[in-house]
């Protein structure tokens, strides 16, 4: 039995009520009573990264260090940033992400992981990944004290004890989160076994798939060739020449809508939705099965192709997600070496306006289709896209996510877009998570987020307290239940 230092041990652990809420005491008391209206309200979560299988097949968390730490590219990139400062982290041994548990040849004592996380923890500090953490040891595990070095050993047994009871397993803290569905990210040639043993207990509805076809939109990758011959596989269809890939894309939408999907979601280097002619179209597919295309045509030929998955959304209903702008494994060496995914996933400038422009001149005013933009360069939200969500039917704009996720970053994107999109072209907010137990913190602070700045409307009489209040609900759970509609087909 580990014992604490008597500073540790007589340490009070909570959280402050008033977290994240305007700090002037007029505002954060209209802040409160928006904030009472919303904090109850199921959790829709449309777009994340939680494993459909973990619910299905409802185990026991293996530990806490397998929970929290190692699947955390927020979390593991910090602490790999401090990894040559002098201080904790180098010191606990963290040189690499393998020192969390990441890639080939890992550290595979949890205790020792979870040693190396409390020993960085001041490197939080600040940081929204501080405040989803928090909420996630007081309120979900009844943590006695913060990490630290000197009571890691105490947190890991508490959690431990935890995880092994039955409410701590996947399906009794989904019912305990209070959240009504949640979106998972699949692969287009998934089997979504997963999904279809949910479905069967009874969960059709509630855990639904999301159509994530990128790999296959790249004819540049060098297991292009490998994938068509997985889509084919999964489809039916032959999908080793261009008319037979464009069916076997929609057979494998289709399965998906039947299993409970609402959404695709595409997440290339470039918005452009540009459409080439059929016969160049097809002259670029056989071009990259040869292997003979350059980088310039990749790009025409995965511009066609979203221009293609808009065409299908048009047709079946499945609202289209689109978040560019981010230049994947930045360090690539690290990739070869641990696998993508670790944190080094770096935002660049994006340009929408003319990008966008086809796809939404074609479908943004058809009745069937909606489309989704997220982006990580916030520099956009009042110049591009905030007016494009505010002219054309068929565009929402996305929450703040990924490294726009942060109680200053969530404000800003009110400040800067409601101007123009007003609240309802915006979708309500995302979580974009694998971190399955802090979707709950993430939901409770945009929901912070919104009450101040909702707050701050009603002291400057700019809106009365009853709209504040219901545009609290629209923002909390109307918009993100309202944006994604079930396709026609989808499992009831």
């Amino acid at each position: 039995m580990t014992v604490l230092p008597a500073d540790e041990a007589t340490r009070t652990w909570a959280l402050h009520p008033d977290r994240a809420l305007p700090s002037d005491p007029g505002v954060r008391s209209v802040a409160r009573e928006i904030l009472r209206s919303t904090q109850h309200l199921p959790i829709v979560s449309m777009h994340g990264h939680v494993d459909a299988a973990m619910l299905a097949d409802d185990e026991q968390f293996p530990d806490p260090a397998a929970l929290l730490v190692t699947p955390d590219h927020y979390l593991v990139r910090m602490l790999v940033s401090q990894a040559t400062a002098p201080g904790a982290v180098r010191d606990a041994g963290v040189r690499t992400v393998a020192d969390l548990g990441v890639g080939p040849d890992p550290e595979t004592d949890p205790r020792v992981i979870w040693r190396r996380f409390c020993a960085g923890w001041e490197a939080f500090r600040g940081t929204p990944t501080r405040f989803w953490l928090e909420h996630v040891f007081i309120e979900v595990f009844e943590a006695p004290v913060p990490p630290s070095a000197a009571t890691a050993d105490v947190l890991f047994d508490h959690l431990s004890d935890r995880l092994a009871r039955p409410e701590y397993r996947p399906r009794a803290l989904f019912e305990r989160f209070g959240i009504e569905v949640l979106a998972t990210t699949d692969p287009a040639t998934a089997s979504l076994e997963a999904h279809a043993r949910l479905a069967a207990d009874g969960w059709a509805g509630r855990v639904i798939p999301t159509f994530r076809p990128d790999p296959l939109l790249e004819p540049a990758r060098g297991d292009w060739g490998s994938l068509l011959s997985g889509l084919s596989e999964s489809s039916g269809i032959d999908a080793l020449r261009y008319d037979g890939f464009l069916e076997a894309l929609r057979a494998r939408r289709r399965a998906f809508i039947r299993a409970g999907a609402r959404a695709t979601d595409h997440g290339h280097l470039r918005p452009d939705t540009t459409p080439l002619a059929d016969a160049d179209a097809r002259r670029l597919f056989d071009d990259a099965r040869r292997g003979e295309i350059d980088s310039a045509a990749a790009a025409a030929f995965t511009a066609h192709m979203l221009f293609q998955m808009a065409e299908m959304s048009a047709e079946d209903g499945l609202v289209m997600q689109l978040h560019p702008g981010v230049v994947r494994d930045h360090d690539r060496g690290a990739a070869a070496r641990y696998g993508h995914d670790i944190g080094y996933d770096i935002p660049i400038a994006t340009e929408f306006t003319r990008a966008l422009r086809p796809a939404l001149e074609a479908f943004g005013h058809h009745p069937n289709f909606r489309m989704v933009v997220f982006t990580v360069d916030e520099t956009v939200y009042s110049r591009e896209l905030a007016p494009l969500a505010g002219a054309y039917p068929g565009l929402r704009l996305g929450a703040p996510w990924w490294f726009l996720d942060s109680p200053d970053a969530m404000r800003r994107f009110r400040e800067s877009t409601t101007d123009t999109a007003g609240f309802r072209n915006t979708s309500g907010f995302v979580d974009d998570t694998r971190a399955f137990c802090s979707i709950p913190a993430r939901h409770d602070l945009s929901r912070r987020a919104d009450a101040g700045y909702l707050a701050r409307l009603v002291a400057e009489h700019r809106l009365d307290l009853d709209e504040a209040l219901d545009a609290a609900a629209d923002l909390a759970y109307r918009l993100a239940r309202d944006s994604y509609p079930a396709p026609a087909g989808a499992a009831a």
